[in-house]
C-alpha cells in the first residue's frame, strides 16, 4: 500500500502502522454504522487518552457497531500524504475517514482545536457543518471541551456533553440511519446531544456576552449525560498496546470519578461532579483482567485525587498484595498535599518508587482561601517530612499565578516557600542531601466556564512575565529545576475557552495560516492567532483579559453541566470578599 511507502520518510513510523495487541478489527459488512474515533493530537498523546480507550471498547462490544481510531498525523506524515493528495484514514483497516457513518472528536483541550479543522480537511470532509452534503459523515464532538461547546460549534454536526459511555449506544443508532437529515434529527432527540444548526447565537457586545436560543423545538437547555454509577459502567481491560511509548505505558485503572474538594478554579471539578467510586472488588477484578490482557508492568490508579476514594487503604493492600510479587508497580498520579497521601504511596509503590506530585497552587493562606484550595502550610511540610523520611529527595510542585485578587507579595511567597523547603530538605536528608530535587512547574490561571471564576478575567501577558520574571529572580539553585507556561499561549487558551460562536472565524482563520499543533511549543506560532483574531474582527483581550459581570448572559448558559450559575454566583463573590479583606 501507498501508505507504506512513507513511513521510512516520517518520524516515529510506529504512529501509524495499525497492529496494537487488543487492536479491533471487525467485519464492516456485519455492522449498522461505523464510527472513526479521532482523537486530535499525535498517537502516544492519544493513545494515552483513557476515555478514547472506553468508547472504543463500547462501540466494538456491540455486534451493531464498529470503532476504529485516527490521530493527528505529526506534521512531517502530513506533509507526504498532502504532496500525494492522499487522505487520512483510519489504523485498522485503512478505510477514508470520509467513508465512515459517523467521525467521533474528542476535544480534550483548547490548543488542539487547530488540529480538528486539519483532520477533516485532510479526511476530505469540509470543516464546517453547513457545507456538508448527504454523503459526507456525521462530525460529532465531546470530551471536555464540549462544556463550552460555541468556539467550535460551527465545524460539528453534533457535540456530546458529558460523559460519553452513557450516551454512545443511543449516538450510535442514530448515526445507523440511512438519511443524514434522519439522522441529524434523532440525534437533537437524544438527551445531553447539542445540534448547534438547531439553534442561534446572538451577542451583546465584546466578549462572550450574549445568548444561544432554540429553534424548531429544540431543548432551551442542554444537560449533561452521566454514569451514575460506576462500578456498572463499562470499562476496557484489554487496554491497546502500542508499539512505542506513549505518555503513559501502563494500565490505567479509574477508581473515581469527580471530586468534593470544589477549588473554584477547576473546570473539572465542577463539571463532573458528583463524586462516584468504584469498588474494591470491582477495581481487583479489573486490575487482574488488564494486566493479564496487557503485560504491562504498573498499574495507574487514575482519579482527581486518588487519595480521596473512600476504602484506597484496602485496595491499596490488595494490591500490593496479588501485584508486588509479580514486579507489578501501583502509581498514585494525583495526591493531597498531606501526610496521609505519602505515606500511602510509600505502601503503595513498594516494586518502583515514583515520583511524588503535590499542588498547592498558591503560597498564601489568604490566596488558598480566595481559590477554596484546603491546604496548610503545615501540611505541606508534613508531607515533604514524610517523603524525606521515606526515602523520597524529587517532588514536583504546581503553582498558578495570574489567580483572582493575587499581588506580587503572593508571587514572591512562592519562591519564599519552596526555598524554606529546599532548606527543609538538605536538613531532612543529611548526607543524602546533594539528591534533593524540587521540580517547580508554574501555569497560568486560566477563567474556564461553569466555575465560580469564570467571569475574572486573566491577567495581561505583561502581568503575567512580570510574575514569572519575579519567580525566575526568585527560585534559583542546584535543587531547584523552575518550568512555566509561555503567557501568549495561556492568553490563546483562556481566549478561546471563554469563546462564542464568533471565535469560530479566529479559530478557522489561523488554521488556514498553518496553526496546527498549538499545544507543542516547538509548534504553536502565536502570531498567526493575532492576525487571524485582526482578520476576524476580533479582540482576543475581550475573550481572555476581560472582566465579566456576574448578572451578564453568556455564551454558555444554556449548557447545563456542573452547579447552577446562582450557586457559582455565590462562590465567586464570596470568594473576591475574601481576596479584598
Amino acid at each position: 500500500m501507498e501508505l507504506e511507502s512513507l513511513l521510512p520518510r516520517v518520524t516515529k513510523p510506529a504512529r501509524y502502522t495499525n497492529g496494537e495487541w487488543n487492536a479491533a478489527h471487525k467485519d464492516p459488512a456485519g455492522v449498522r454504522a461505523r464510527f472513526a474515533l479521532v482523537y486530535p493530537d499525535a498517537y502516544e498523546v492519544g493513545m494515552s487518552h483513557l476515555g478514547l480507550q472506553v468508547l472504543y471498547h463500547v462501540l466494538n462490544s456491540h455486534p451493531d457497531y464498529l470503532a476504529e481510531r485516527a490521530f493527528a498525523p505529526w506534521p512531517d506524515m502530513e506533509q507526504q500524504l498532502r504532496a500525494r493528495g492522499l487522505t487520512l484514514t483510519s489504523l485498522e483497516s485503512r478505510t477514508p475517514l470520509r467513508d465512515f457513518d459517523a467521525i467521533g472528536i474528542t476535544l480534550p483541550y483548547e490548543l488542539t482545536y487547530s488540529n480538528v479543522l486539519n483532520i477533516l480537511d485532510l479526511a476530505g470532509i469540509p470543516v464546517r457543518a453547513a457545507d456538508r452534503g448527504a454523503d459526507d459523515p456525521l462530525v460529532i464532538g465531546g470530551g471536555p471541551g464540549a462544556v463550552n461547546p460555541e468556539p467550535m460549534a460551527d465545524f460539528f454536526d453534533a457535540i456530546l456533553i458529558g460523559e460519553g459511555e452513557e450516551a454512545i449506544l443511543e449516538i450510535a443508532e442514530a448515526a445507523a440511519e440511512d438519511d443524514r437529515d434522519a439522522a441529524l434529527a434523532r440525534l437533537g432527540e437524544i438527551p445531553g446531544v447539542y445540534v448547534p444548526a438547531s439553534y442561534e447565537a446572538s451577542f451583546a457586545g465584546a466578549g462572550p456576552l450574549g445568548s444561544v436560543t432554540p429553534r424548531n423545538g429544540a431543548p432551551a437547555h442542554i444537560v449533561r449525560r452521566i454514569i451514575t454509577d460506576l462500578d456498572q459502567a463499562p470499562f476496557p481491560t484489554h487496554q491497546i498496546v502500542p508499539f512505542l511509548d506513549t505518555v503513559h505505558s501502563r494500565v490505567t485503572l479509574e477508581i473515581m470519578r469527580g471530586c468534593a474538594r470544589g477549588c473554584r478554579f477547576c473546570q473539572a471539578g465542577a463539571t463532573c461532579r458528583p463524586r462516584r467510586e468504584r469498588s474494591v472488588a470491582t477495581l481487583l477484578r479489573q486490575a487482574e483482567e488488564a494486566v493479564a490482557a496487557t503485560g504491562y508492568d504498573e498499574i495507574s490508579l487514575l482519579a482527581f485525587t486518588s487519595v480521596d476514594h473512600r476504602e484506597i487503604e484496602e485496595l491499596a493492600a490488595e494490591l500490593v498484595a496479588r501485584f508486588g510479587s509479580r514486579g507489578i508497580g501501583i502509581a498514585l498520579p494525583s495526591m493531597r498535599v498531606d501526610a496521609f497521601s505519602v505515606s500511602l504511596a510509600n505502601t503503595i509503590q513498594q516494586v518502583r518508587k515514583s515520583g511524588l506530585t503535590f499542588a498547592p497552587e498558591a503560597a498564601t493562606p489568604r490566596l488558598r482561601s480566595v481559590i477554596g484550595k484546603p491546604m496548610t502550610e503545615d501540611e505541606l511540610f508534613a508531607a515533604a517530612d514524610a517523603a524525606f523520611s521515606s526515602g523520597w529527595a524529587r517532588f514536583k510542585l504546581y503553582f498558578m499565578i495570574g489567580l483572582p485578587t493575587e499581588t506580587d507579595e503572593d508571587v514572591a511567597a512562592i519562591a519564599d516557600l519552596v526555598q524554606r523547603l529546599v532548606a527543609f530538605g538538605r536538613g531532612a536528608l543529611g548526607s543524602r542531601a546533594g539528591r534533593l530535587r524540587i521540580a517547580v512547574s508554574i501555569g497560568a490561571f486560566v477563567p474556564k466556564p461553569h466555575t465560580p471564576f469564570q467571569w475574572v478575567g486573566q491577567d495581561s501577558r505583561d502581568s503575567l512575565n512580570h510574575k514569572q520574571h519575579i519567580l525566575q529572580r526568585g527560585l534559583r539553585g542546584r535543587a531547584i529545576k523552575l518550568s512555566w507556561t509561555d503567557a501568549d499561549v495561556s492568553a490563546l487558551e483562556a481566549a478561546i475557552s471563554r469563546g462564542d460562536r464568533r471565535l469560530g472565524r479566529a479559530i478557522e482563520g489561523a488554521w488556514r495560516l498553518g496553526a496546527t499543533f498549538d499545544a507543542w511549543g516547538e509548534h504553536v506560532d502565536f502570531s498567526r492567532w493575532e492576525r487571524a483574531f485582526r482578520e476576524a474582527d476580533l479582540h482576543l483581550e475581550d475573550y481572555a483579559n476581560r472582566t465579566l459581570g456576574v448578572n451578564d448572559s453568556l455564551a454558555w448558559d444554556h449548557i447545563s453541566c456542573g452547579p447552577e450559575k446562582d450557586a457559582l454566583r455565590a462562590e465567586a463573590e464570596q470568594a473576591l470578599g475574601r481576596g479584598e479583606a
